[in-house]
């Protein structure tokens, strides 16, 4: 790891992006492509590679930090492979993956493209990407070289006379900003929002609901990620303001506890979507898949139970107790069984929306008769089930072209 410009005491590998070192980055992508050792050529040992020891080894790596490109030769057998990551690369995960994972490849970009982005010159056409996996055999060369080489400048040399297999690096990786150095503070703060886009890019955006949640990451997640806040603590932030919702519906302000329940909702979205940006970066690995279904159960639960708690039928003398916890049951059963059938179509993935859910009934609760609104609602979905299934089903109910023949 060599200085950052104009930060003397600055090392680039330590630059953050999205909270966290790109030395990191580069730590997650390597555990991915299999390494079993890993080596950052540094001249102390400093708290932040200490951690990033902790991690390595907590992944089942080796982990050396050398001061010397010499110290390298007996960490790596001849039949070892040697992933060389530049300093302050930051590549797509994904991307990467893909262009280094089929054995050895120095990926270059064109000279006129590459020199301005800071990446090395090969020959007279070609720099390298930053990125080489290479036989291990070849580390035995940096052996005749002086000490004072850079290892990763000499590799790439070494690499180029020893004739291993260049890969052009797609054009687009890099004007879509995919593949990239980081050379200095500015330029870390200046990729971090493309970062986090790029992250969020193929995320299922398709409601009002999950618009605003990719939104609000994109402006605020790198300010959250810098300040340590890990998705988890966004999600209980969720789960406060669900309880809060709850505790509003039980003094009988139904319609601010539905407008609490959609915000709880969207504050868990925003939760899932950093915490995917930081498994789909490689910087830390989130199982939460079953609890995040888990939740979204118990928050239709609480939206069925403030609904019950809303309806004026309890009111009436002789009404059976429990009645009115019917019709949100079966609203909210129906909300779920749309979202399983037909899971493509556009306007299902509003049903699914507890964004939108939460606004309609909160505005249901204060300005119309709510319990005819609700089983309006029920009705409404009743009549799209039957319109969607006649469009695959013939007369009669028959699929088309069975000919009404019995199985």
């Amino acid at each position: 790891m060599d200085a950052a410009q104009g930060e003397p005491q600055g090392l680039r590998g330590l630059l953050p992006i999205g909270g966290r070192s790109i030395l990191r980055h580069q730590l997650g992508l390597a555990m991915a492509l299999g390494c079993s050792r890993i080596v950052v050529l540094a001249e102390t040992l400093t708290s932040d590679l200490v951690t990033l020891q902790h991690i390595a080894e907590a992944g089942g790596a080796r982990f050396h930090v050398i001061a010397s490109a010499r110290a390298l030769a007996p960490l790596v057998a001849a039949e070892d492979e040697l992933l060389v990551l530049a300093e302050g690369l930051l590549a797509m995960p994904e991307d990467a993956l893909r262009l280094l994972g089929d054995g050895p490849v120095m990926l270059t970009v064109p000279v006129e493209a590459g020199l301005p982005l800071g990446f090395e010159r090969i020959d007279i056409n070609n720099a390298g990407a930053g990125a080489m996996l290479l036989p291990g055999k070849l580390i035995a060369a940096l052996g005749d070289l002086p000490g004072d080489w850079n290892p990763g400048s000499a590799l790439l040399r070494i690499a180029s006379q020893a004739r291993v297999v260049q890969r052009e690096l797609p054009a687009l990786l890099l004007d879509q900003g995919r593949w990239r150095l980081i050379r200095d503070e500015a330029e870390a703060h200046r990729a971090e929002p493309g970062w986090v886009r790029l992250h969020t890019a193929g995320a299922e955006m398709r409601s009002p609901g999950s618009w605003i949640a990719a939104g609000i990451v994109r402006m605020l997640g790198p300010a959250l990620l810098h300040a340590g806040t890990r998705p988890y603590v966004i999600a209980l932030g969720a789960v406060i303001t669900a309880l809060l919702g709850t505790g509003a519906g039980w003094f009988g302000w139904c319609g601010p506890g539905f407008a609490m329940f959609a915000l709880a909702w969207l504050v868990h979205q925003v939760a899932g979507l950093l915490a995917r940006v930081e498994r789909d970066s490689l910087i830390a690995w989130s199982g939460g898949a079953p609890l995040d279904r888990l939740a979204d159960w118990i928050l239709d639960g609480m939206f069925v139970t403030l609904c019950a708690w809303r309806s004026e039928i309890p009111t009436v003398t002789g009404v059976p107790w429990g009645i009115a916890w019917f019709p949100p049951v079966v609203l909210f059963l129906l909300l779920r069984l749309f979202q399983r059938l037909q899971p493509e179509e556009a306007w299902i993935w509003w049903l699914g929306d507890r964004f939108v859910i939460g606004v309609a009934l909160a505005l249901s609760s204060v300005l119309l008769p709510f319990d005819f609104v609700l089983r309006a609602l029920v009705v409404s979905l009743l009549v799209a089930g039957l319109l969607l299934a006649g469009r695959f089903d013939g007369p009669l109910g028959k699929a088309p072209g069975d000919g009404g023949r019995p199985a």
